[in-house]
């Protein structure tokens, strides 16, 4: 119970000792307000928490406490000092949380990207040896340690741009063997920090080559997800959630169902790649079997936007993904938020349709395509997607007493991280008071 406890807080490696003050920010946001818990609906300029003249004091991981600068200096000088940060008018928010991910990988796909720009679709890509299933044949011959090394680089990244809590799912091994190595790779990031790391199961992600014809059949994918990968991935304890491509080409609405049903049981919550080609009835379907969330939701239908407004299910929006495809259309997050659903905003990172983790471009494309407004899109990026991924402990929000998963910007209004669009804004980043603002050397993914 102790290892399943750990899988679902993801706070594994976090935090550190010694007293961190930052002072003289020139404004600190810390999200909405205490008596507003949970997700946000319809957010407004309020929900920001924006405060003037306060410091932020952190000891052993956490926030101390938010208070004027003086009295976050004699809190600071009263106990054992560590680092005394002087913000230079810089703007303070909360580490931003990105609640959906692929980022355990080998290769890029450097190949599909040359062939969609010559028009080629996504089904002439898989036909042709591209798509997941080369993701899947590059996974399945890599090890653990190479795995890891190369997923840690790209935590670094994601942190130097601001990011300080990361959902990553599985998919990319759709075997028992290697579904497992994917997620003890998350499992082993989580463990040693500095970024909070929440962990997905996504077997059902494409149908392996294996099960194609013959013999083997999707039904007997199903079966192995159900009777085999869901057993020992709840048993190990190494994941929060289950999540399924619910999508024609895919896996089916009723297969979905089954698969997610199977997950409940074992004690996991449920989560769903929807309506992102079609609108197929995904959304629909999260709704009704209360997931945590929706994803995608490119071709969601306005069946699929009423019921999601109605649910406690998340909509998380993938905008980057969408511009990489060259797709004419984005998501309709205006639509959503109006509706009063509750709408996330992730990056989608991953080696075919969103090799980028930068959560402020996604903030931008969810402002300038998508026609979110720019404090709609921060409550996105932070308290929403933290409600995505079901988490408390602060993350999305800065709290006394909670986590210290904070960024220092370079910028002085909260607007601006959806302005400057792709531009690397992050001056200090925080997660549980550990620094993770300095990239490391030598990150880039083998070919």
């Amino acid at each position: 119970m102790a290892d399943r406890d750990a899988a679902r807080r993801g706070r594994g490696g976090r935090g550190s000792g010694g007293r961190l003050a930052l002072v003289n920010a020139g404004a600190v946001v810390t999200g909405p307000p205490p008596g507003a818990p949970g997700p946000v609906r319809f957010p407004t300029r309020e929900h920001l928490g924006i405060r003037h003249g306060v410091g932020i004091g952190v000891e052993d991981g956490r926030v101390a406490l938010i208070a004027s600068d003086d009295e976050v200096g004699e809190w600071f000088h009263a106990g054992v000092p560590d680092e005394l940060v002087d913000c230079g008018g810089r703007l303070i928010t909360p580490g931003l949380v990105d609640a959906h991910t692929h980022a355990v990988f080998g290769a890029p796909r450097l190949d599909d990207h040359a062939r969609r720009a010559r028009g080629e679709t996504y089904q002439a890509i898989a036909a042709a040896g591209g798509g997941i299933l080369q993701t899947v044949a590059d996974f399945r011959g890599r090890g653990e340690e190479e795995l890891l090394l190369l997923a840690r680089g790209r935590l670094a990244w994601l942190g130097a741009l601001g990011t300080t809590t990361v959902e990553i799912k599985s998919g990319y091994g759709l075997s028992l063997e290697h579904e497992l190595k994917a997620l003890r790779v998350i499992a082993a990031l989580g463990a040693q920090g500095p970024l909070r790391v929440v962990a997905t199961f996504l077997g059902g992600h494409e149908l392996p080559p294996e099960y194609r014809g013959g013999a083997r059949s999707r039904e007997a994918y199903v079966r192995l997800i159900v009777e085999e990968m869901l057993p020992a991935v709840a048993g190990a304890g190494l994941a929060s959630f289950c999540d399924v491509f619910c999508e024609p080409g895919a896996f089916s609405l009723e297969e979905t169902a089954a698969i997610l049903g199977a997950a409940r049981e074992r004690g996991l919550g449920l989560k769903l790649h929807a309506d992102e080609l079609d609108p197929s009835g995904g959304a629909e379907l999260a709704a009704r079997l209360g997931a945590a969330s929706a994803d995608h939701l490119g071709a969601i239908s306005p069946r699929g936007i009423e019921a999601l407004a109605a649910s406690e299910t998340a909509a998380v929006l993938l905008p980057g993904t969408l511009l990489f495809l060259g797709a004419a259309h984005q998501a309709p997050a205006r639509a959503l938020v109006d509706a009063g659903a509750v709408v996330a905003v992730a990056s989608d990172f991953n080696p075919g349709s969103s090799p980028s983790g930068n959560l402020p471009l996604m903030m931008a494309l969810a402002v300038s395509q998508a026609r979110l407004q720019p404090e709609e899109a921060f409550v996105a990026a932070t308290a929403n997607a933290a409600y995505a991924l079901r988490l408390d402990g602060g993350a999305g929000r800065l709290r006394a007493g909670e986590s210290a998963d904070l960024v220092v910007w370079n910028c002085r209004e909260v607007r601006e991280l959806a302005y400057w669009y792709g531009m690397p804004l992050a001056w200090r980043t925080y997660a549980a008071g550990r620094p993770c603002h300095a990239l490391e050397p030598g990150i880039s993914s083998p070919g």
